[in-house]
């Protein structure tokens, strides 16, 4: 077994299973969140070892604070999806153990630490599942796909933000057909998000598109800018309790991308590509981004796929197979392939998203939300042990203000 140092393989380049080291494989665990006390597990000391054997198997060893821990199965999974993705990865074995009184006492010390620090603050709850939609060109339906993800898990039930951070090319208000100015309380100092209803779950709105006078006003603006509206979505917007959040991203690996992954560090990524093979090339940059960044990436999706024609033919006008390739290339689950269906277009026009209809893009959307609320990317069960440790560091701060 291995146990280099991390940082010896140069900057955007990913490592081979030959190169891979512990040290890497425990900067990548940085992004394996505790939902509750929203700190990483390396940071906690949770994570106690990792060796990566020749073969491939890469073995870590996890300290919960109980050894009943119910978060014991969302840590898991998250620590699974995270390393499973690197290539030359045969098999993750996770051994578990549970903390020491003192080790216990250190990350409630950590917990009071990390209450208190100045860091970027969000209005994001640790208990929301967030999931960047990213693309490495414009012009793919990311936007499209944004709006009817969402759409289909609300009528699941669920209650569902949608962050509209491409700002130059916000869209997102017509295609959810909804209208509005954001408001809010001075008092508060915060942005009420747009809602609606969606079945029996939630909708949570905010774009520049609610902020601008006209829908065709041009933003003219630079980096520093760009990141300050960002900023603000997620800093000045009440955004309440959430299942998921979906943030639709602008195209590529630019300012915006790159200080959303420094702000929200949990966040998990979606690719949005098409089945032409040239935007599949881009769209493997864009992962590279999120690694970098220890974003996981939960998986693929293809948009535009096949057009069926009423005599039940199938043309493919932008090619085949990028999906797959893009999945195969980045070590990523394919998540679906949404065919080219005219009722797309139509609903993204009115504001009718299309997964709340029927037809052959409906299907493929429910078959995908069914895919990710089940087993690529599960709610946060907030149900936990480490809740009791989040009340002992509040506790704590409360009583050094007295």
């Amino acid at each position: 077994m291995r146990d280099s140092r991390a940082g010896e393989h140069p900057p955007g380049e990913r490592p081979s299973a030959d190169e891979l080291s512990s040290g890497q494989v425990l900067e990548l665990l940085r992004g394996v969140v505790d939902p509750e006390l929203g700190s990483n597990i390396v940071e906690l000391g949770m994570a106690k070892a990792v060796a990566v054997g020749p073969d491939g198997l890469v073995d870590v060893t996890i300290a919960l604070t109980t050894s009943g821990c119910p978060l014991r199965a969302q840590i898991q999974r998250d620590v699974r999806a995270r390393i499973e993705g690197l290539p030359g990865v045969t098999k993750v074995h996770i051994t578990w153990t549970e903390l020491t009184p003192e080790e216990k006492a250190a990350t409630m010390a950590m917990a009071r630490w990390n209450v208190s620090r100045d860091t970027p603050e969000t209005e994001i709850p640790a208990t929301t599942r967030v999931l960047m939609i990213a693309s490495g060109k414009g012009g793919v339906g990311k936007s499209s796909v944004t709006v009817n993800l969402a759409a289909a898990m609300a009528q699941r039930g669920f209650t569902v933000g949608v962050m509209d951070a491409d700002i130059w090319g916000f869209s997102i208000p017509r295609m959810l057909g909804v209208e509005g100015r954001l408001g809010g309380s001075p008092e508060a100092g915060k942005i009420n998000p747009i809602q609606m209803q969606v079945g029996e779950g939630l909708l949570k709105v905010v774009s520049m598109g609610f902020l601008v006078e006209r829908e065709e006003t041009a933003l003219m603006w630079r980096g520093l800018m760009l990141n300050r509206a960002v900023q603000h979505f997620c800093e000045d917007v009440a955004w309440g309790p959430m299942d998921y959040l979906l943030i639709d991203m602008p195209p590529g690996t630019g300012d915006v991308q790159m200080g959303l992954a420094r702000m929200l560090p949990r966040s998990e990524m979606v690719i949005v590509t098409t089945p032409a093979l040239a935007v599949q090339k881009v769209a493997v940059r864009v992962a590279g981004m999120g690694r970098n960044n220890f974003l996981r990436i939960v998986g693929v999706i293809e948009n535009m796929g096949a057009f069926v024609a009423p005599d039940g033919q199938k043309h493919l006008l932008f090619g085949e197979g990028g999906g797959q390739a893009l999945a195969d290339d980045i070590g990523a689950p394919l998540l679906g392939s949404i065919p080219l269906d005219v009722a797309v277009a139509h609903g993204s026009d009115t504001g009718r998203p299309v997964a709340l209809g029927t037809g052959p893009a409906a299907d493929a959307y429910t078959a995908m939300v069914d895919l990710i609320v089940t087993a690529a990317a599960p709610p946060i069960e907030m149900e936990g042990c480490s809740a009791r440790l989040l009340a002992v560091a509040e506790q704590a701060l409360d009583e050094a203000d007295l």
